[in-house]
């Protein structure tokens, strides 16, 4: 059994609230309720952000898989959390391209009227316009994918960002 020798937690403090466990819930909770002037402690058992979450897909996309469900609101909410760790942690978030392979027209005008709205809800957050790609533009990008049947491709930014760096940050 390990002894903690902190003497902030053997001071008997009153904590306005505890957290347990330091990976990316806990510590954005702690830093919450930090900034708006709680008394914060922040309990983690081995390292911050050393389970779940360094195991993310470093993603800090704006929710675009909701757009197939239609939750809007949804997607314009996660776009607009996307914008806050834009504006806080710039130094951490980068753009990231993502092309779809389209095998008929119906999935170019699907995927384009989509991601055109994506980029219209993230408003001056947004990564870069989405655009149509011939086929030809695709096979430059991408030459492994399958040429056959493709009709072309759409090309959309979404985010990255370091997760460890925002941890420790």
């Amino acid at each position: 059994m390990k002894r903690n020798h902190n003497p902030v937690i053997s001071e008997n403090i009153i904590w306005d609230i505890i957290i347990i466990g330091g990976g990316a819930t806990g510590l954005g909770t702690a830093l919450d309720a930090a900034s708006r002037g709680y008394k914060t402690l922040l309990v983690e058992q081995a390292d911050f952000a050393k389970g779940t979450s360094s195991r993310s897909t470093k993603l800090v996309h704006g929710g675009v898989r909701y757009l197939a469900q239609g939750d809007i609101k949804l997607v314009k909410h996660a776009l607009e959390e996307r914008g806050f760790l834009q504006q806080n942690a710039a130094h951490l978030v980068n753009k990231e391209e993502f092309i779809i392979p389209c095998y008929n027209w119906f999935s170019v005008i699907k995927y384009l009227t989509g991601l055109t709205l994506y980029d219209w809800l993230a408003g001056k957050y947004s990564f870069g316009k989405s655009k149509f790609l011939s086929k030809k533009e695709a096979l430059a990008i991408i030459p492994e994918i399958k040429s056959k049947g493709l009709k072309g491709a759409i090309r959309y930014f979404d985010g990255k960002f370091d997760d460890a760096r925002l941890a420790i940050n």
